[in-house]
């Protein structure tokens, strides 16, 4: 029903954001994930999964497609729920979750709060040969050679690597079109 909601933040906690789109205010639940990647932002878009329930109508909401997109494979599986998928998400990053799932490392996946072993095996038999296609959107900002060139800058300034990396992906998701030069200054803002 929803594809994103892009607005100012006005109210942001590591599990919902309250976002301001015309005058309306959604109360959307996020992943540490999101909270990471929208932390210091004023304006953000948040691509959003709509869930009705007889009891209530929930939005998640997702920094980046392929997030969202892991979010719906999980809700796919029998005994994983909203919650339980976004604290999935929560406690591993896209890419690391792919690479449980690719590996079958069913023991890692536990390791999340309130999952057990068999919901655990169950997601990686029923995702296994599903993830195929999420990566490319992660791997097109990473192959950017501007954000490369912009987080060889940035980590030759002294800022860490993984801070530099979250700032630099905080950039492009509000200025995709940014030179490489705009792209160290705005990062800078975010550090």
């Amino acid at each position: 029903m929803y594809e994103y909601i892009s607005g100012a933040v006005a109210e942001l906690t590591p599990t919902y954001a309250v976002l301001d789109a015309g005058g309306v205010g959604y109360y959307v639940n996020i992943s540490l994930e999101t909270y990471a990647a929208i932390e210091h932002a004023d304006r953000t878009k948040l691509f959003v999964h709509h869930i009705v329930r007889e009891d209530a109508q929930l939005l998640y909401g997702f920094a980046t497609r392929a997030e969202r997109e892991l979010f719906r494979l999980l809700l796919g599986v029998s005994g994983v729920g909203g919650n339980t998928a976004r604290t999935i998400l929560s406690t591993y990053s896209p890419g690391e979750l792919q690479g449980i799932i690719s590996a079958g490392n069913a023991v890692l996946l536990k390791n999340v709060k309130g999952l057990g072993l068999k919901t655990a095996q169950k997601i990686i038999v029923e995702l296994s040969g599903k993830l195929t296609g999420l990566e490319a959107e992660g791997a097109a900002a990473a192959g950017d050679s501007r954000a490369d060139e912009a987080l060889a800058a940035l980590t030759m300034l002294g800022f860490g690597k993984a801070a530099a990396e979250k700032a630099v992906r905080a950039v492009l998701r509000t200025s995709p079109d940014a030179t490489t030069e705009e792209l160290v200054r705005l990062a800078l803002k975010e550090l």
